[in-house]
């Protein structure tokens, strides 16, 4: 149970280009948004001016009616802005619905995609993280951080342009709190985004952890590996531990000296203007005026700032959602048709990462309609051929090819018309046991090739015993399948494919040695005239099959029929006898 390779992270330039493309998605949407802001803002920045003005009327002595003019200017602008935010806020968070949908479907495209021996490699726990932290992560950044900060910064523009039209003193002061923003910020974003990116990888190896320590429950429990394993979890979380105090740290070095570059501009402006005013050379009115926009400014530089660590986490998301469409592909699609259906691999070698191979220049040729049994003992490769003759990895060296062309030449919805493979492993999903079994289904498939798949895996019966029939839910929520059933229904699915050859690991491990037996007897008849390639351990697969490969240490040990074989008095000879007790 060692650790995942991690799947990669896309670069800041990428991030960028991806973001501006989606914001690209809606012009509409983002310019009536922005233009609804700033008249929003515009609005805002009344009150300021028309209260400055009344202070220096009433200094020059002032009537009632004039006060009452500017209170109801006040009042006006006041549910303008109010207007005005509320349908920019609505727009706003519409778009970041938008855009949150778009980048969730390129990044179940881009995962859907994903060459499945990369996802072996990287282990669930990482793309598990990608998947749910990350896109939560991302979710309330584009939700509620963008369109705040957007808000803040077009604020932030507006009023100081505000304060500017006062005069050009204002300047002076609001300079003032430059410096120590600008250094604090160029200190924070040069250490926030790998600090963040660290705290999200410590995350994925926790659940990568927790992940293998589950599946591998009986195993961890029978070698009693339970204080190790709880010893890798604390090491984990001690880990992640320290990724999160170090941006602990970060924010809490930062944020108390951006309150500095707050304070400054506001003591500067009075300051400044109290001089001034004494001068003769400014009104009380403008120094008014100035003030309360400078303090206007605080608000949103202060959300500027402070959203600015949420997008910095939400980048950090982003940059490892869009990671997972650079993963390389392991396939190469050409416009080669193949010529036949048989299957062919010639001097194969393969190895998982950079280790050593697990398979040694395998030579095998499986012809159409041909049932080719592979048997052998635990570790021997067989499942890694399979997976090599079904397309799933392509090989280090040499070739495996269909027809005559290579298996990672075809494009995935060809190759699976031509070879397909079942596991022990299976899913049942969400739905209907009907939407269950559709989405093998070929386009055009009716009721009846439904049923008749479940009948061709002994399953018809069963099912239409289900409180609904065919229209039970089942999966998460609904109604449980057992393993066995579970295993039929993948099996269903593979009829409904329809592909010309199967690969069928250990397809029936699941189900008791007498229904397996029956259920491979009936797959036989559905089956007839494709080529089947069953690996097992149950040594009947082999009996009925026109030919057995026993593979040992990654090679082809022996290649012929059961009778051939069992007369040879070699491997499968021994393999043979010990599965009857005759050894």
């Amino acid at each position: 149970m060692s650790a995942a390779t991690s799947l990669p992270v896309a670069g800041t330039r990428t991030v960028r280009r991806y973001a501006g493309a989606l914001v690209r998605r809606h012009p509409r949407m983002v310019w009536g948004a922005l233009l609804l802001h700033v008249l929003a803002a515009v609005a805002a920045l009344a009150a300021p001016r028309l209260i400055g003005d009344l202070v220096e009327s009433v200094e020059q002595g002032t009537t009632t009616d004039h006060v009452d003019r500017i209170m109801l200017l006040l009042a006006g602008f006041v549910v303008a802005q109010a207007v005005l935010t509320r349908y920019a806020r609505y727009i706003s968070q519409v778009l970041a619905e938008k855009v949150l949908a778009d980048l969730r479907e390129d990044f179940v495209g881009n995962a859907l995609a994903l060459p499945l021996g990369t996802v072996e490699a990287a282990g669930s726990g990482d793309l598990l993280t990608r998947t749910s932290r990350d896109v939560d992560q991302l979710g309330w950044s584009v939700r509620m951080a963008l369109p705040e900060w957007t808000i803040a910064v077009i604020t932030a523009v507006a009023t100081f342009a505000a304060a500017l039209s006062v005069g050009w003193w204002v300047a002076l002061p609001c300079l003032l709190g430059v410096p120590p923003l600008v250094i604090g910020l160029r200190w924070y974003l040069a250490r926030a985004k790998d600090g963040y990116l660290r705290e999200s990888a410590t995350y994925s190896q926790i659940n990568a952890t927790l992940t293998e320590t589950v599946h591998g429950a009986r195993t961890v429990e029978a070698l009693g590996l339970g204080e190790e394993r709880v010893r890798a979890i604390d090491e984990d979380i001690a880990d992640s531990f320290a990724a999160e105090r170090y941006t602990l740290r970060l924010r809490t070095v930062f944020f108390p000296s951006m309150e500095i570059s707050y304070l400054l501009p506001t003591v500067g402006t009075l300051l400044v203007g109290g001089w001034l005013y004494l001068r003769g050379d400014v009104s009380l009115g403008d120094v008014t005026a100035a003030t309360l926009y400078v303090q206007m400014l605080i608000d949103p530089v202060d959300r500027i700032v402070s959203i600015l660590d949420e997008l910095q986490m939400g980048a950090a998301s982003l940059a490892r959602l869009l990671g997972v469409a650079d993963v390389p592909d392991d396939r190469t699609a050409t416009d080669r048709v193949p010529d036949g259906e048989e299957l062919r691999a010639q001097d194969v070698r393969f190895s998982y990462g950079s280790g050593r191979d697990v398979l040694h220049g395998v030579d095998l040729h499986v012809g159409a309609g041909e049932r080719l049994a592979m048997v052998g003992p635990s570790g021997a490769g067989k499942s890694t051929l399979g997976r090599l003759l079904a397309g799933i990895h392509p090989p280090r060296t040499g070739s495996v090819t269909v027809g005559g062309v290579a298996l990672t030449e075809l494009p995935l919805d060809d190759l699976r018309g031509h070879v397909a493979l079942v596991t022990q492993e299976h899913h049942v999903f969400v739905g209907t046991l009907r939407e269950n079994l559709a989405l093998a289904a070929k386009p055009g498939a009716t009721e009846d090739d439904v049923r008749a798949a479940l009948a061709a895996v002994d399953a018809l019966e069963w099912a239409d015993a289900l409180p609904e029939g065919l229209d039970t839910v089942v999966g998460s929520g609904g109604l449980a399948l057992t393993d066995a059933q579970a295993q039929q229904v993948a099996l269903a699915r593979l009829v409904l494919a329809d592909p010309h050859t199967l690969v069928l690991d250990e397809a029936t491990s699941l189900i008791d040695p007498r229904a397996a037996r029956h259920l491979e007897r009936s797959l036989a008849a559905v089956l007839e005239g494709r080529t089947v390639i069953a690996i097992a351990h149950r040594l009947f697969s082999a009996h009925d099959a026109d030919r057995v490969a026993v593979v040992e240490d990654g090679r082809i040990a022996e290649l012929g029929s059961h009778d051939e074989l069992v007369a040879a008095g070699g491997s499968y000879a021994a393999l043979w006898e010990s599965w009857h007790g005759r050894s």
